[in-house]
């Protein structure tokens, strides 16, 4: 099973570089994975993950304050909102097809944006 831990751990780690550099991809999501499934398979990497200069601060805010940053919210946010005009206007979905998304979209919004800001 570590094998197998280690191995989506890096899966994940790949996903995350890649959300780095395609907006549409998210970043952190695919690394807080990474580290927990790093945890669960080697501590080595783990405090790679947890230390990276670039990766770490914000798998670090994540893990000691539950807190999102005010600039990753507002991201967030807005390619939610311009992910649900391209939905309703790609797909001109029914209207119960259309508000189930909304309703998951504003769901996950309201989690964001009640999580606390990075710690000062």
């Amino acid at each position: 099973m570590r094998l197998i831990y280690l191995a989506l751990g890096w899966t994940m780690v790949a996903l995350g570089v890649v959300g780095v550099f395609l907006p549409v991809l998210p970043t952190t999501p695919f690394l807080l994975l990474a580290a927990w499934l790093f945890a669960r398979s080697s501590n080595r990497f783990e405090r790679w993950l947890l230390t990276h200069p670039f990766l770490g601060p914000p798998l670090q805010d994540w893990r000691e304050h539950g807190a999102i940053p005010r600039r990753g919210k507002a991201i967030a946010l807005v390619m939610m909102a311009a992910s649900f005009v391209v939905f309703w206007w790609r797909v001109e979905p029914s209207p119960l097809w259309a508000a189930v998304v909304a309703a998951i979209l504003l769901g996950s919004g309201t989690f964001i944006v009640t999580r606390p800001d990075r710690p000062r």
